[in-house]
């Protein structure tokens, strides 16, 4: 087993012995784009999927697991994550190509994999570069950008299951709908294949140089954001009910809605994570009261208030 960063008494102790890594009282706003919220209990960097699943049949039933990828549409609360948090690193992130599909770990930036599938003249993936993330995410909430979802290159994913076992999932079996799947929260995906069609590797450049530019000119890609906050009510654009609400510009704490694009919420340098969600829930208090629209969470919130009993209160030594 290799041993805890900082050996201490406590939940790292009950865990099961694994060959990746775990770290005690770890920076998740470090991890987050957002770079606000409190430590994980535990961190778990598995060595590889066994490994993963070695951790999953053997971790007490009390320990609560929660997943994270690349940060960047997530918030942490600012009393951390209790129980053991598990980052899919790079024995996660592996890309091939066979024809026309793509084998992607969960792990995989989005990008990166629009980037491999354009080098082998597979068209049809470019979307995934305005999207910022991994694919277990894209998996997890049926990610979409420029008019394409997951759900449309989705060919299969693999998955192991809150017991560890090794599940396969079909497009059926996956349950895509908007933002969303139906597949247990417990279950974990740890790769998929995506399927494109036959491109041109030029027009595909230009495809994802296009998207890139429109990012930039459109959001704050440069500020400290955790993407788009809200999904898209049926029919409209939850931009748009924010601003008609006045709420563009908007200020709490350290956190503000965005000038540039209001269906983004920045931390302006003092944020807390407190600061963002409550700026949110004004956010979706004025929507709901201007337009009878109750806007729904797109960014995944994690963990407890610094006030909440189960706060994790440890620190590093």
């Amino acid at each position: 087993m290799m041993a805890a960063r900082h050996a201490m008494p406590g939940l790292a102790e009950r865990l099961p012995r694994v060959r990746g890594r775990y770290d005690v009282y770890a920076d998740l706003g470090k991890m987050t784009w957002f770079r606000v919220g409190g430590p994980a209990e535990v961190l778990f960097a598995p060595a590889d999927a066994e490994d993963l699943a070695t951790f999953l049949k053997g971790r007490p039933s009390d320990v609560p697991v929660t997943v994270v990828g690349l940060g960047s549409n997530m918030l942490v609360r600012d009393g951390g994550v209790p129980g053991v948090v598990i980052h899919l690193g790079k024995a996660f992130s592996t890309i091939t190509v066979e024809g026309l599909t793509v084998r992607c770990g969960a792990g995989a930036v989005d990008a990166t994999v629009a980037t491999a599938a354009r080098d082998a003249s597979i068209a049809g993936l470019e979307f995934l570069t305005g999207i910022p993330g991994t694919i277990g995410g894209a998996l997890r909430m049926n990610a979409g950008a420029y008019e394409r979802e997951t759900k449309d290159i989705f060919t299969c994913a693999t998955a192991l299951d809150g017991r560890g076992e090794v599940q396969k999932l079909s497009a059926a079996e996956m349950g895509f709908a908007y933002r969303h799947v139906n597949v247990a929260e417990d279950w974990i995906f740890i790769g998929a294949e995506l399927t494109g069609t036959p491109g041109d590797q030029h027009e595909i450049t230009a495809r994802i140089r296009a998207i890139r530019a429109e990012r930039e000119q459109s959001q704050p890609t440069q500020a400290r954001t955790g993407g788009s906050t809200f999904a898209n009510p049926p029919g409209m654009k939850a931009w748009a009910l924010i601003d008609a609400a006045g709420c563009r510009g908007k200020m709490i704490g350290g956190a503000q809605t965005s000038p540039k694009h209001c269906n983004f919420l920045i931390n302006t340098g003092s944020a807390t994570a407190a600061d963002i969600e409550t700026l949110g829930e004004e956010v979706r208090a004025r929507v709901l009261e201007n337009s009878k629209i109750d806007l729904h969470w797109e960014i995944r919130r994690i963990g407890v208030g610094k006030d909440d009993p189960a706060a994790v209160t440890g620190h590093r030594p």
